[in-house]
């Protein structure tokens, strides 16, 4: 293996990487943070108030996203495998 193929490997990696992550965390970010606006303007500091939104809504997007994310992964898993004799020699 050469430096330029683990540098494109980790690189392709690490995008799919982002790509699979995002909408989990977008959805985390954005629902955090409207939580939390709504606990600033109502002084009311709960903690199962940021939390069960956040669980319901993560496992929305995951729901929503999953079948995607499950061929990204895939086919990224694919195409790994079809670079092993590339990389090898």
């Amino acid at each position: 293996m050469t430096d330029t193929a683990v540098l494109q490997l980790a690189a392709m990696t690490m995008q799919v990487a982002l790509k699979l992550s995002a909408p989990i965390l977008l959805t985390a970010l954005s629902v955090g943070f409207t939580i939390s606006l709504f606990q600033s303007m109502t002084q009311i500091q709960e903690f199962t108030l940021a939390f069960v939104p956040k669980v319901i809504a993560v496992a929305g997007a995951l729901v929503a996203t999953g079948n995607w994310m499950l061929q990204t992964l895939i086919q990224f898993t694919d195409d790994l495998f079809a670079m092993v004799p590339s990389l090898l020699g």
